[in-house]
């Protein structure tokens, strides 16, 4: 009789599902694809001023173009979409974009006066694609805000700011532009990434 073979030592050998890995990364993939035309579309209705069902179609129209025809290098997410946090980013950026507008209309029919500007260098602490790109479309369609220059490889924003009258002006502005980066990366971010925009970053800034 013979016996029956000995169990290796590291216990019984899993059974692997053929698929199963290129199955999960083309979920991946599909799953990246959507949240880039999401945003896409988003970016696209702030840009006409209003969310409309023809802004909205459009929106999605120029998505598929652009993820068809122009793909770009992929984007690996380390974390989902977190809605509750992109309900609140969304509710403070309107408010944002309120005050902003105000402020500039302020600005601009103030009599007699001469506002100066400040162009300030901002290091971002998560240097990736997706937070760059984000964190610069969101300042730049906020009034009085607008990114002159970007220095991928050290993560650096140069920013023009619009009424700086001092150094308490400046660190306003440098607070809110850690702020929207912050509550971007509450969005999109790994949970190392959360993490890292706690810290204090070290910027830079000069006035003109």
């Amino acid at each position: 009789m013979i016996p029956d073979p000995p169990v290796p030592a590291s216990g019984p050998r899993r059974r692997l599902v053929p698929g199963a890995a290129p199955g999960r990364a083309r979920a991946a993939r599909w799953r990246e694809r959507l949240i880039a035309a999401a945003w896409m579309v988003l970016i696209w209705n702030l840009f006409w001023g209003r969310f409309t069902l023809g802004n909205l179609i459009g929106g999605g129209a120029v998505a598929a173009v652009v993820l068809v025809f122009f793909p770009l290098p992929p984007v690996s997410l380390d974390s989902r979409l977190r809605p509750v946090h992109l309900l609140r980013f969304a509710v403070r950026f309107a408010a944002q974009l309120v005050g902003a507008s105000i402020h500039v209309a302020w600005v601009a029919v103030r009599p007699r006066y001469r506002p100066r500007s400040a162009i300030i260098a901002v290091r971002l602490r998560v240097r990736t694609d997706l937070n760059l790109a984000l964190t610069a479309e969101v300042l730049s369609l906020v009034p009085g805000s607008l990114i002159i220059d970007v220095d991928r490889s050290a993560g650096l924003l140069y920013v023009h700011v619009l009424d700086v009258r001092g150094p308490e002006d400046l660190r306003r502005a440098r607070w809110r532009i850690e702020d929207v980066e912050r509550r971007i990366v509450r969005v999109v971010g790994s949970p190392a990434e959360v993490r890292l925009v706690t810290g204090a970053p070290v910027e830079k800034g000069t006035a003109t």
